[in-house]
């Protein structure tokens, strides 16, 4: 359900409500709150909620550090771990300087624009999440350890699997969030798990990615473990991935061609320059290249080596997957720069042909096959390279956050 301002304050009131959560992320997709009481809830939605951003990542320093929260009646949902009485409520904000002007590095407006700017096109984006995490025991003074929960494999089962709880856990608490899990696994390494989502618009999937890692690392810490949501936890064992399936639909009237390949071209031509905000840490490049984990650009039907994978599916949940981002990538940048591409290869032209599909295992190819295919970059300073010589990426990122990411020239 999607609430009004007034609908908001009657719910606190009725509900027993005794604090409001106002939430955002810093630049890099950290999590980040602030709790207001009740009786504040009038003046949050008039005025703003002032927070201090210099000691959050991206967000500027000292000599510049008032911001204003602005919360989004309609993202208004009961954190159903905290108590019944007292309860607690969350709603995503928006990011203001003290004049009213948008803060440009509020990541999540950044794809309220890329939204907004595909519909004045005529294109509608849908996005589904798959996202992956371990599960691991903490030592006597409840810090995380590297031991993993259990030592099962992909899709065993109980009592090998012992996060099949967790994960029940999870998606039952994501339920009564309004958030529709579609299903749930073990996967690959021990101790390591994957939830995958629905599609649904792109705001909400970026809104529900970020709620699910929190209530990830709720449910396991409430069960004395902790969740890693880390790009390579374990050496030697397989990474975290962040799927990120993609479907687009041309809802100007204007025409009515398959846009499909359009779609693969746009995001194979932009991959590269992407990367960086796709794979934002050294551990990320420790993942790419194996156990699943895309290195070339390349793509195919259903094969899970390459970087652009087409699942087998008709109809409504036709879709394209993009296999290289893990989860320490901000899913708001990420959406919106996937949704750059894709209007890139649709509306600008996409020159090239789409290559062949490589419908083979590049994990097991010979070397002169893979020299015919370009590679993501290999490293984070490669990436960072990257990113700072697009003109893709500098038409779109705001100079402040790609300064935080790449460091300032």
């Amino acid at each position: 359900m999607k609430y009004s301002k007034q609908e908001v304050i009657q719910y606190v009131q009725e509900e027993d409500v005794k604090f409001i959560r106002l939430a955002f992320c810093d630049v890099f997709g950290r999590q980040k709150n602030i709790s207001i009481m009740p009786q504040e809830l009038p003046r949050a939605f008039e005025y703003g909620i002032a927070i201090d951003a210099s000691s959050i990542a991206g967000f500027g320093d000292e000599a510049h550090s008032d911001l204003f929260l602005h919360p989004e009646p309609e993202t208004l949902t009961l954190l159903p771990w905290r108590p019944e009485h007292g309860r607690v409520v969350r709603m995503f904000s928006s990011i203001s300087y003290p004049d009213g002007k948008p803060f440009e590095c509020d990541t999540r407006n950044l794809l309220k624009t890329a939204v907004a700017e595909a519909e004045k096109l005529g294109y509608e984006f849908s996005f589904g999440a798959e996202q992956e995490f371990y599960l691991f025991m903490l030592d006597e003074n409840g810090k995380k350890t590297k031991i993993p929960y259990d030592e099962a494999g992909y899709m065993d089962i109980a009592p090998e699997d012992r996060g099949e709880n967790i994960r029940r856990e999870i998606c039952l608490t994501l339920e009564q969030m309004g958030i529709w899990p579609e299903s749930s696994h073990h996967e690959e390494g021990p101790g390591q798990n994957e939830i995958d989502f629905r599609y649904s618009d792109a705001l909400k999937a970026a809104d529900d990615a970020m709620t699910f890692r929190t209530v990830a690392k709720t449910a396991a810490h409430r069960n004395g473990l902790a969740a890693d949501f880390g790009a390579k936890p374990l050496e030697g064992q397989p990474g975290n991935g962040f799927h990120i399936n993609v479907s687009v639909k041309n809802v100007s009237g204007k025409e009515n061609r398959d846009l499909f390949h359009n779609v693969i071209a746009g995001i194979l031509e932009k991959s590269r320059d992407m990367t960086l905000f796709l794979n934002p840490t050294e551990a990320s490049y420790q993942r790419l290249g194996q156990n699943k984990a895309p290195i070339y650009i390349s793509w195919s039907h259903e094969n899970r080596s390459q970087l652009v994978r087409i699942p087998a599916a008709e109809g409504e949940y036709r879709r394209v997957e993009l296999r290289s981002p893990d989860p320490e990538a901000n899913p708001y940048l990420a959406f919106a720069l996937i949704i750059y591409a894709v209007i890139y290869g649709i509306e600008y032209g996409y020159t090239k042909e789409l290559p062949p599909a490589a419908d083979f295992n590049l994990y097991k190819a010979d070397a002169a096959v893979l020299e015919q295919y370009d590679r993501l970059p290999l490293s984070l300073e490669e990436a960072r390279d990257a990113a700072r010589s697009s003109r893709f990426i500098t038409q779109h990122m705001p100079e402040p956050v790609l300064d935080s990411y790449c460091g300032k020239t």
